[in-house]
């Protein structure tokens, strides 16, 4: 009976870990061919039918005993047209966010603060080692290995495939706050267009791991549980088949199942949590080669999933792409300075100021300072014609152009794109759409002199953040 009992487990535990890691699979085992057949690969389309747009705010919040989960409502029109999801985790000192992990890709942002950041892809080694460990863990405590962990700080970019389990830790001194987007649309979600978190520990509430489509639209669901509290993964199993699977004693396993004490899934760690990492010196050091371009670098190593480069701080000043110092500046993070980005189709822009998007939707969200902002459709309507401020949200249809001015308090903004080579085109400025023009298309056009095309076409030399005006201190961006 035992025996039939482990098989029956080992069949339920595969099924288990073969949803979760699928789409590892895909990444780490492709070719060259199957890659350039992922990149042709569409994205699933939604209607865009937008007459006005709005900047957003998070419409539900989560509370957990060291943290707070904020989301925005995924049935948005603006959110449903670029077919992602966003949410904010605000967690406190020695705030635990549990292991989870989603249907899509998720690619994140550190607003502020730092921490610690691990990530579990299958098969790879645990290559963080006790300089002491032995080769029996029998009658061990102390000693521990794991997979690689990485620090976190303001300012980062940080990709994650679909199914890989990662979770974060504060140790930083100040709340660490975090905007993530998963990108439903992506062809690597193979479920519906709604995305579903999967907690591995802690008691998560319904509203933390996604919902469910209904025919009346959408509703929480309770994933699995019959009280409707929610439950981590292993809730739903049998408790003896994950004893024998485990090992344990099946009293741990309802404690694993089912914790006593309501914490949600950002626990507070009541002494430092202790995990293996480099000193700080040698991660720095570590970091100044991980952004040695890869061309200078590659040799094959370092493209395998379980050591590829995951994070990217886009808001380091020598890292600008564009550079005004008197407007702001802009900085990008594509395929090309984090290569994972070109298997999950996505990309980030991060700007500061004290453009249209050609192939890509842009889902802007401002951290700190406030501005204006005009964005305009194809029919030249203004859909969106406003004030934004730290923490709002806002989404820039594919194609649709838009003009940022920043505050009185400066304005800085991350965008997160649905291409891993987002492109955009200016309007103004010496890259814009009008320097490519002949003079008399412009004058024609337009129906206006020569002289007056002139000025349109070259009075701008600069090319995407543009000096304050004489009536105006503060920079602007147009595109």
């Amino acid at each position: 009976m035992a025996s039939s009992s482990l098989l029956c487990f080992g069949l339920c535990l595969l099924v288990l870990f073969n949803a979760c890691f699928a789409q590892i699979e895909q990444v780490t085992d492709i070719t060259r061919e199957g890659k350039q057949q992922r990149q042709r690969q569409q994205r699933f389309q939604t209607q865009c039918n937008i007459q006005n747009l709005n900047a957003l705010e998070p419409r539900q919040k989560v509370e957990s005993e060291a943290g707070v989960t904020e989301f925005w409502d995924q049935n948005n029109e603006q959110l449903q047209c670029a077919n992602v999801a966003v949410f904010r985790q605000r967690i406190q000192q020695r705030g635990l966010l549990v292991p989870a992990y989603t249907n899509t890709p998720e690619i994140f942002y550190v607003v502020q603060g730092r921490g610690i950041h691990g990530v579990v892809f299958p098969g790879c080694a645990e290559t963080f080692q006790d300089s002491q460990q032995q080769q029996s863990f029998q009658g061990s405590k102390s000693q521990d290995q794991h997979q690689k962990v990485r620090q976190l700080r303001e300012g980062d970019v940080i990709a994650l495939p679909a199914g890989a389990a990662h979770w974060i830790y504060n140790n930083g001194r100040d709340q660490l706050v975090l905007v993530a987007l998963v990108d439903v649309g992506n062809s690597q979600n193979q479920l519906d267009q709604y995305f579903r978190k999967f907690y591995l520990g802690g008691n998560p509430q319904p509203q933390l791991q996604g919902f469910s489509q209904s025919q009346g639209g959408r509703s929480q669901g309770s994933q699995g549980s019959d009280d409707g509290r929610g439950g981590n993964l292993f809730r739903g199993f049998d408790e003896r088949l994950l004893a024998e699977a485990f090992n344990v004693n099946p009293d741990l396993i309802r404690r694993l199942q089912r914790p006593q004490i309501q914490r949600g899934i950002i626990i507070r760690v009541e002494e430092e949590l202790r995990v293996l990492s480099p000193q700080r010196d040698r991660e720095q050091e570590q970091e100044e080669c991980e952004e040695t371009p890869s061309y200078e670098r590659d040799n094959g190593f370092e493209e395998t999933i379980c050591t590829m480069k995951l994070r990217h701080n886009i808001d380091k000043p020598s890292h600008a792409d564009v550079y005004n110092p008197r407007a702001g500046r802009v900085t990008t993070v594509n395929r090309f300075n984090l290569p994972i980005l070109r298997d999950l189709q996505l990309s980030a822009e991060k700007g500061n100021l004290y453009p249209w998007n050609l192939n890509a939707h842009s889902i802007v969200y401002v951290t700190r300072g406030n501005g204006r902002m005009q964005i305009v459709a194809e029919n030249g309507e203004n859909v969106f014609d406003g004030q934004i401020r730290e923490g709002q949200l806002i989404v820039v249809p594919q194609g649709f152009a838009v003009v940022k001015r920043a505050g009185n308090r400066g304005l800085e903004w991350i965008s997160f794109k649905t291409n891993d080579v987002a492109m955009t085109s200016q309007l103004a400025g010496r890259a814009s759409v009008l320097r490519g023009l002949p003079l008399d298309v412009i004058q024609n056009s337009f129906q206006v002199s020569r002289d007056e095309a002139q000025r349109l076409k070259y009075n701008r030399q600069e090319l995407t953040v543009f000096t304050p005006g004489p009536r105006s201190q503060w920079g602007l961006t147009v595109a």
